[in-house]
């Protein structure tokens, strides 16, 4: 299956940014940037702020990729779908959660926090939020590459299930509590997928799977989220 990327959206440590609309990309360790409602988002979105941060993190990447694909106002239910790979997915909130549970007996345990203890909670938000009716879930990046979704979503696209599909990582690092070394940095990145020459918008490249589950991106062999961002931005350029 081959399909164009047509919106990149991204959060990183190093900043945030949109393939239309960039000063470079990079995938450190570090500190994600305050991300607040009002920067991103037009229109009043209260919900955004009682998200976890795994969520907020999420739904507004999905945000900037709308945007970047001139995707991002509707006045119909749209049959685009979501991928979305992590490793450590929503571990926080679930942590979050049980910290209301053990006190009294669970007496205090909060329903509000225990809305996000799923990874794909976030994804049933970006949903409702922009009228995505399609494929909805998320994967566990076995192999901190952040290139599952992007597989997953083009199996999607292959199979007919969507019409557009959004791929692509989200992860917030590893909670303080279980002292495990963060095996992928904390950021958010998606990618619009869509069947080769139906936007009219330049696309950034093509996305091809093959059999035994590789990524080419323009015909060469991917293995990384990042150098395919570069790759993608570095076409634009030209």
């Amino acid at each position: 299956m081959k399909a164009d990327i047509t919106g990149i959206g991204w959060i990183t440590a190093a900043g945030v940014g949109r393939g239309r609309n960039h000063h470079g990309f990079a995938l450190p360790a570090g500190r994600l940037p305050d991300y607040t409602p009002e920067k991103f988002f037009t229109e009043p979105y209260p919900n955004l702020r009682r998200m976890d941060a795994y969520s907020r993190l999420g739904v507004t990447a999905i945000a900037l990729t709308l945007e970047d694909a001139g995707l991002d106002t509707w006045t119909e239910k749209r049959d685009i779908g979501m991928v979305v790979a992590t490793v450590y997915g929503c571990l926080g909130a679930d942590v979050d959660f049980y910290n209301t549970v053990i006190p009294n007996h669970g007496a205090q345990a909060r329903p509000a926090v225990f809305s996000y203890t799923s990874a794909n909670s976030f994804l049933g938000e970006a949903a409702i939020r922009f009228g995505l009716t399609g494929t909805n879930y998320a994967v566990a990046e076995q192999h901190p590459t952040g290139l599952a979704g992007l597989l997953a979503a083009l199996g999607h696209l292959a199979a007919g299930d969507d019409q557009k599909i959004i791929g692509g990582v989200c992860d917030v690092g590893c909670p303080e509590i279980f002292g495990w070394p963060d095996k992928f940095p904390p950021g958010a990145v998606f990618f619009m997928l869509e069947p080769v020459g139906t936007n009219p918008r330049p696309s950034f490249g093509t996305l091809h799977s093959t059999s035994p589950g590789q990524l080419l991106f323009d015909g060469s062999p991917l293995d990384d989220l990042a150098v395919l961002v570069d790759q993608c931005l570095s076409n634009q350029a030209s």
